[in-house]
């Protein structure tokens, strides 16, 4: 209720009490919804105490009949402030800043609304470059240099500013930017070998970077490549590869699990990564179990190999085909919804290592059209 910003939690209080509560957020049960992640962020910097009720986005899933009753839309994310029911994210913003006050600047102060119109600006340029495939190597150049262009137009606007923010301080602005910014960092990498966060060619731009991960609100927010790349897809329409050695190196490095130089995180490895990722894999074991693909006590002790590797560093031999099943589990740990980012990686990495052991087997692959993989009553404990 009082602690740091975390993806678990259903009441944030921020040491006042329950009473205060006006503001209900219905968001999505994996954290992935963008437009719910920027309202999130707003709440979180300005404490604003809110509830929070979990539900199912469209594309991972069937809606829950109690939210269409209260939302007839389905639209994620909503808030209920006192008894009016409010969608679309910028609606969102505006009522609660015309409520409780704005986030340093209005959405609608003369500094914020061309920053507003920039980022969708970015938005544009980058599905034209990542969801539409190419028909020719002419029509990807294109589409790079395009968003190339605006993304140095925003490194610009940011070395206009004292600070790494979009204005003198945190901002709306820079809850406005962070979840689509975020995901182009991871999506680019991956599909298309490009590196967002490159500090020789937008300085400002990795600086910014540099400047949210300060922020323990946007820490509990923030998403990994591994869970981006891979919930996009149904979100966006498609996410189209260019095929060149860059980006197949890139996505290799990525589901592998073992390359730690992908820049998906500047904040160093907490002490107790490894134990967060125990705590919450053994919270989880039963249902991790019940949904693996493997026969249960092949995943079990598999499973437990990896745990004692990631912990000790010492390797049990796992039984055979646990490959297939620890690499089903590896692809399937998401960021924040199960663990912060350097605990996934460090289980990633010790499911891989573990898996290498026993040979190359897979796990079913993870569908572009849905997520339907992901049941989100597994998780809600």
């Amino acid at each position: 209720m009082n602690g740091p910003t975390n993806s678990k939690a259903t009441l944030r209080l921020f040491g006042q009490p329950e009473t205060a509560v006006r503001v209900t957020l219905f968001r999505d049960h994996h954290a992935w919804c963008p437009y719910c992640q920027k309202v999130w962020l707003w709440l979180e910097e300005k404490k604003v105490p809110y509830k929070i009720r979990k539900v199912t986005m469209f594309c991972y899933g069937e809606k829950e009949a109690w939210y269409k009753k209260i939302c007839p839309s389905g639209m994620l994310p909503a808030i209920q402030l006192d008894n009016e029911i409010i969608t679309e994210s910028d609606d969102i913003l505006w009522a609660l800043e015309t409520e409780f006050g704005p986030l340093s600047k209005s959405l609608q102060d003369g500094q914020v609304v061309p920053l507003r119109k920039l980022e969708r600006q970015l938005f544009s340029a980058w599905c034209q470059w990542l969801c539409y495939p190419a028909r020719n190597k002419e029509e990807e150049n294109r589409a790079k240099s395009n968003f190339e262009r605006v993304a140095q137009l925003v490194d610009n606007v940011l070395e206009e500013t004292p600070g790494p923010f979009f204005l003198a301080e945190f901002s709306v602005a820079d809850c406005v930017f962070i979840p689509y910014v975020e995901r182009m960092n991871a999506s680019l990498f991956y599909y298309k070998g490009f590196t967002l966060r490159d500090a020789r060619k937008y300085p400002n731009l990795s600086k910014w970077f540099d400047g949210i991960e300060t922020r323990e609100t946007y820490q509990g927010t923030q998403s990994d490549f591994h869970t981006h790349v891979h919930d996009l897809p149904p979100q966006m329409g498609g996410c189209y590869p260019n095929g060149t050695k860059q980006q197949i190196d890139n996505q290799k490095a990525v589901d592998s699990g073992l390359e730690f130089t992908v820049p998906d995180t500047g904040t160093a490895e907490p002490e107790n990564s490894r134990n967060v990722a125990l705590e919450k894999v053994h919270k989880h074991k039963d249902d991790i179990i019940k949904v693996n693909p493997c026969n249960d006590e092949v995943i079990d002790t598999g499973l437990r190999c990896a745990l004692t590797f990631m912990m000790t560093g010492e390797m049990e031999t796992p039984p055979a085909g646990a490959d297939s099943g620890l690499r089903y589990l590896r692809d399937r740990i998401n960021v924040p919804r199960d663990m912060p980012m350097w605990s996934a990686r460090r289980l990633r990495e010790a499911l891989e290592i573990t898996a290498a052991q026993v040979g190359p087997g897979q796990g079913p692959d993870i569908t572009l059209k849905h997520r339907r993989d992901q049941n989100p009553k597994n998780f809600g404990k």
